[in-house]
C-alpha cells in the first residue's frame, strides 16, 4: 500500500470521524433541549400540584370556635378531620387521597364546614396544642386519623376512626347518610314551620278531633343534641313541612319517663314498650295518642319518610272509602 493511499484512507477516517463528533452534538443538544424542556414542564406541573393543594387547604379551618360560629351562621354541620401531618402516615394518605381530591371538594362545598384539627409534633406552640387537645378530648378522639361530624350546637352527629384505602367514593358513602340538611337559626317572624308543632300530646289531640286530621308525634329526648338536630333538621325539609302541613297535626314531645314526672310525653305503648335509645327520633303517627298506626325512624333522610307517611295517607283514604261503601 502507497503511503499516498494510505494517506488518503487517514484522511477519509479523519472526515468520518468529526462528521460523527458533528452528529453526537446534533443529538446532544437535541437531547439537552429536551431535558430542558422536560424539566420546564415538569416544573409547571409541581406549580400546579402546589397550587391546586394550598387551594384545597385554604377551604378548611383551623380553629374550632371559628368552624362553630360558620356553622352556626350557615346551618351546616362541621366535618371536623383530627390528624397529625408529621407523624401519622394514614393521616397523610387521608389527605392525598380523599380530602384533596375534586371529588371530596365539590361534595363538601354546599354541605358541611370543613375543620382540621392538627396535633403535629412539632410547629406549633405549647398554648396552641393545649387548646387542639381539648377539642379531641372534648369529641373522645383518642386515635388518628379520626373524623368527626359535629352539628352547629356543638352535639356530635357521628364519628369514624382511621383511613382503610378506601377511594372518595367510598369515604363519603359512609359518612353522607350522617349529613343533616343545613338547619338556620329560626326567627318567629319568619313562620318557618316550627310555629305550628305542637309540644303536647293531649292538646295534639283535641286539635286532631276538630280537624279530623291524624297526630304525627316527633319523639325524642330534650337532652339529647344530636336527635335535636335530626327533628330540626326534618321540620324544616320542604317536602316533609308541605306535608305535614295538610295533613297532620304535629307535636315535638319527650318519652314519657315517670321517673322524671313527664306525664305529657309520649307513653310507653306508642314506643312499641321499648326505650328511646340515644340519638334516636321516632316519628309516630296515632289516632288517639295511645295507639300507633304507622311508625318512622327519623334516623332516616326526610325523603323516605315523606315517602311512607304518603303511602300511610293513601292507605288511610283507602280504608276510608271502603267503610264509607258499607
Amino acid at each position: 500500500m502507497s503511503l499516498s493511499s494510505a494517506t488518503g484512507r487517514f484522511q477519509f477516517s479523519g472526515t468520518a470521524v468529526a462528521a460523527s463528533r458533528r452528529f453526537v452534538a446534533a443529538r446532544i443538544g437535541r437531547l439537552a433541549a429536551g431535558i430542558r424542556i422536560g424539566r420546564l414542564a415538569a416544573g409547571i406541573m409541581v406549580c400546579l400540584l402546589v397550587a391546586a393543594s394550598a387551594q384545597a387547604s385554604d377551604r378548611w379551618l383551623r380553629n374550632y370556635d371559628e368552624a362553630m360560629a360558620a356553622a352556626e351562621r350557615t346551618g351546616r354541620p362541621v366535618l371536623t378531620i383530627f390528624t397529625g401531618s408529621d407523624w401519622c402516615p394514614h393521616c397523610v394518605t387521608l389527605e392525598k387521597k380523599v380530602l384533596d381530591s375534586q371529588h371530596f371538594l365539590t361534595w363538601a362545598e354546599d354541605r358541611v364546614i370543613l375543620l382540621m384539627i392538627d396535633l403535629p409534633q412539632q410547629g406549633i406552640s405549647q398554648e396552641e396544642r393545649n387548646v387542639r387537645s381539648r377539642v379531641c378530648i372534648k369529641y373522645g378522639v383518642r386515635s388518628f386519623p379520626n373524623t368527626v361530624l359535629i352539628a352547629p350546637d356543638g352535639a356530635k352527629i357521628m364519628g369514624q376512626s382511621g383511613y382503610h384505602g378506601q377511594t372518595p367514593e367510598a369515604w363519603l358513602a359512609t359518612l353522607e347518610k350522617h349529613v343533616p340538611a343545613p338547619v338556620l337559626a329560626g326567627n318567629p317572624e319568619d313562620g318557618d314551620g316550627e310555629d305550628r308543632i305542637l309540644s303536647s300530646i293531649d292538646e295534639a289531640v283535641e286539635t286532631a278531633r276538630d280537624t279530623r286530621k291524624p297526630v304525627l308525634l316527633l319523639v325524642s329526648r330534650p337532652s339529647d343534641s344530636a336527635a335535636k338536630t335530626r327533628v330540626a333538621t326534618l321540620i324544616k325539609d320542604p317536602e316533609f313541612d308541605s306535608l305535614t302541613r295538610d295533613n297532620f297535626v304535629v307535636a315535638q314531645v319527650p318519652p314519657q319517663d315517670e321517673a322524671s314526672g313527664q306525664p305529657a310525653g309520649a307513653p310507653a305503648d306508642l314506643l312499641g314498650g321499648e326505650d328511646l335509645p340515644p340519638e334516636a327520633v321516632e316519628v309516630i303517627v296515632t289516632e288517639d295518642g295511645e295507639t300507633p298506626v304507622h311508625v318512622e325512624s327519623g334516623s332516616q333522610p326526610a325523603t323516605r319518610i315523606v315517602t311512607g307517611l304518603r303511602r300511610f295517607l293513601a292507605n288511610r283514604q283507602a280504608t276510608r272509602q271502603t267503610d264509607a261503601r258499607r
